[in-house]
């Protein structure tokens, strides 16, 4: 089962019969798709004959994504040849946005007793009922095969419910990572009457309390929290925080707008082993937030503030402390200047931050950035950008990777003729939305930019389709080229 090159923007690989092999896929597309992070991952649908299951059995598959899967007996015989050729070594399994029955999937379940990553995000349809794992023998059965099941994902699941969590959550004992991303969480019982036992638990509603609970029994092993958009209390904050033996490593509380600065400062002093935090869109949140994480979190290494509207360049001063630090997101902290935030991570005094990847979408100016580890930079919606800064961020971040300028629109051939040299490491580059650009920017990137893989020119009305051709063909190796709109108006918007 040889893969053939897929014609279209997605750079996988097809197997027969439409399962679709994204282990070329750069990371930071299959992030940008919602695709499991895992290398290997193969995409299957519906579509897919048996025959190209097996065949991805006999090459040894252990990610798969399984889209569009519903209760049609074409889904329940894809599940069922999964589960018989793939399963005895699949370890991740990604199911998200499917609604298959329940009995489906519990045969595939049945058939993967090496899961160490299952993905129900969005899998209503396994929830509804409230009958899911309701029998005991069943419930032992599911245990047993999920006992190496390391990493759950329920994000976005409406009908999950305090009884159906706890079924599903003590069939994986070793889980050390879940994600309740924007489900209903409620909190009408104090987060300090947290003493629950199971018996209590609600029929028909996901309860913090309970969550609370579940956090304490699983402490010594749960390293990683996804709570986004669940709407999480300050008070619930501090109480998850202060749990015994809770030492977690990750933590992900996006859009949670009624989190205090105050509750944050009592996470950094609670938790202090964090190495990754995101408090994206957590709208109450001012400097006092960001000082706080500067002195509690010394080894923190991935942040994103992004949307934080009230942070200012003087807290951003206080970045200079997470010595560690190697991801920022600072997208849309629209009070913030690259000026001061260039000032604060990389001070002439000490060497600069370890940082991989650095996001200042639509900061209000930019100073010289000196990175030279930097992989992954977006510097979106800068309508100040010009050549000058172009080439003083070529020269600072040399190994770029991944750069996104879109809605740069003061940006012009000559400077990518000036900045292009410094990155033949380019594999993933948005310039979208940069009017001035013309097709001798093509060339120069094409002669230049020898390992790029995805290419986004979508609203340059300067480059033709003509000019988009010849690139492809200057550059085999370009799997995706996205031009939408080339020459006209495009409202698709890229940070």
């Amino acid at each position: 089962a040889r893969g053939r090159r897929r014609q279209g923007c997605d750079g996988g690989v097809a197997a027969p019969g439409g399962a679709h092999i994204y282990s070329d896929l750069p990371a930071s597309v299959r992030s940008e798709r919602g695709l499991p992070r895992e290398s290997g991952l193969v995409l299957c649908s519906p579509e897919c004959p048996s025959g190209a299951i097996k065949s991805l059995g006999l090459r040894g598959i252990s990610c798969i994504s399984l889209t569009n899967v519903d209760s049609s007996p074409a889904s329940h015989q894809v599940l069922q040849s999964v589960a018989y050729h793939l399963g005895p070594h699949l370890q991740s399994l990604c199911l998200g946005g499917g609604s298959p029955t329940e009995a489906s999937f519990m045969a595939l379940i049945l058939g993967c007793p090496a899961l160490r990553t299952l993905d129900l995000s969005g899998c209503n349809s396994l929830f509804t009922s409230g009958t899911l794992l309701a029998q005991p023998e069943m419930a032992q059965r599911v245990r047993e095969a999920l006992h190496s099941l390391r990493e759950l994902n329920l994000a976005g699941l409406r009908d999950l419910a305090d009884l159906s969590f706890n079924r599903l959550s003590s069939c994986a004992p070793s889980l050390e990572r879940l994600s309740l991303a924007y489900c209903h969480l409620t909190f009408e019982l104090s987060p300090a009457q947290g003493s629950m036992g199971p018996q209590d638990s609600c029929p028909s509603l996901l309860s913090f309390r309970n969550l609370l609970r579940f956090v304490k029994e699983r402490a010594g092993k749960l390293r990683a929290l996804d709570l986004s958009g669940t709407g999480l209390l300050p008070e619930a904050l501090q109480a998850l925080g202060q749990v015994p033996g809770l030492q977690l490593q990750e933590l992900s509380l996006h859009s949670c707008r009624d989190l205090s600065t105050e509750a944050v400062a009592a996470l950094c002093r609670q938790q202090p082993g964090l190495t990754s935090l995101d408090l994206s869109g957590c709208s109450e949140l001012a400097d006092g937030a960001l000082l706080a994480v500067s002195l509690g979190l010394r080894h923190l290494r991935r942040l994103s503030l992004r949307k934080l509207q009230r942070l200012t360049d003087v807290g951003c001063k206080a970045l200079g402390g997470l010595r560690e630090l190697q991801s920022l997101d600072m997208a849309e902290c629209c009070l913030v200047s690259g000026r001061g935030l260039a000032q604060a991570l990389g001070s002439a005094h000490r060497a600069p931050l370890p940082l991989t990847s650095l996001s200042l979408a639509y900061c209000s100016s930019l100073k010289v950035l000196q990175f030279p580890q930097l992989r992954r930079l977006s510097l979106s919606l800068l309508p100040e950008f010009t050549d000058t800064g172009l080439v003083a961020v070529a020269r600072g971040c040399p190994s770029l990777e991944h750069l996104v300028l879109s809605h740069c629109s003061l940006l012009s051939d000559e400077g990518w003729a000036q900045a292009a040299g410094s990155w033949p490491r380019l594999q993933h580059l948005n310039l979208s939305s940069c009017s001035q650009l013309t097709e001798q920017t093509l060339d120069t990137i094409g002669q230049v930019c020898k390992q790029l893989r995805v290419l986004d020119v979508a609203m340059c009305p300067g480059i033709s389709m003509a000019a988009v051709r010849r690139f492809q063909a200057q550059l085999p190796q370009v799997t995706c080229i996205q031009s939408r709109f080339v020459g006209g108006a495009d409202l698709m918007l890229t940070l």
